[in-house]
């Protein structure tokens, strides 16, 4: 029996409940080097949603919405192909999606997202949307971006930040047709390296472009990716998701 909110019927809308959890995969459609398709972000959080409901759908009254595709993409406006939505739209479309899922008996939404660019943009979300529509709002990352203190290959000096080790791994095992034979030469900052405060994950943060730092587009190193890393890499997060799950299932609405 399904457990996507686009096909129910209204006659099967009463399934949804007070104890109901709704999952929004938010990806995005932007660059991602010369060897990831545009969709890679968001592939990532579709398919992890994907698994999350299929494992624990029942266990903790999950409901998986429509993926959101377009969002803030702009330190990629530089590359043809990449789709963005300002900052003033995304929060509008966030605003409006809140206000409609309010007229559900669901108390609890939870995003997953899987483009670091837009983080602080969905916190922000969060908090407007618990104000304005009574939601209990939730932030999660398939994989935490290094930026925000996620891991990365120690090849990458801890900022494979886009297109790099983790996120080939993992489309290759998700997608692999998708994913270039020919893998690019590593494209870090290295200059940013030795800071301690200003750099990728480092405490200060800045505004960037991608094109800042490469001219292929990725900032990481694809080099010694394989599916099978990206299976394990896929499982550990879906297993960490369905910990905080559990406590999100506990939080009060």
């Amino acid at each position: 029996m399904t457990r996507r909110l686009a096909e129910l019927k209204l006659s099967e809308i009463d399934r949804i409940t007070e104890s109901s959890i709704m999952i929004q995969p938010v990806g995005a459609i932007e660059q991602h080097g010369p060897h990831l398709p545009l969709n890679t972000d968001l592939v990532i959080p579709t398919r992890t949603a994907e698994e999350l409901v299929r494992r624990h759908g029942e266990r903790f009254d999950l409901w998986l919405l429509p993926p959101l595709a377009y969002t803030k993409s702009n330190e990629h406006a530089w590359a043809p192909g990449t789709i963005w939505l300002t900052a003033r739209t995304l929060l509008a479309v966030l605003d409006d999606l809140g206000r409609s899922l309010a007229t559900l008996p669901a108390r609890k939404l939870v995003f997953l997202n899987g483009h670091g660019g837009n983080s602080s943009l969905l916190n922000v979300a969060c908090r407007d949307l618990r104000l304005a529509h009574g939601l209990s709002t939730f932030l999660m990352h398939p994989m935490l971006p290094p930026d925000q203190g996620g891991e990365s290959a120690q090849s990458e000096l801890g900022m494979g930040v886009h297109g790099g080790h983790l996120e080939t791994s993992l489309m290759m095992f998700l997608e692999p047709e998708l994913v270039s034979d020919e893998l690019p030469a590593a494209s870090v900052p290295v200059a940013l390296s030795d800071n301690r405060f200003v750099r990728f994950g480092g405490p200060v943060t800045f505004g960037w472009l991608s094109d800042d730092f490469t001219e292929l587009g990725h900032i990481g190193d694809p080099a010694g990716s394989t599916s099978e890393i990206g299976a394990a890499i896929f499982e550990s997060s879906v297993n960490y998701l369905t910990m905080a799950l559990a406590e999100v299932a506990r939080f009060p609405a």
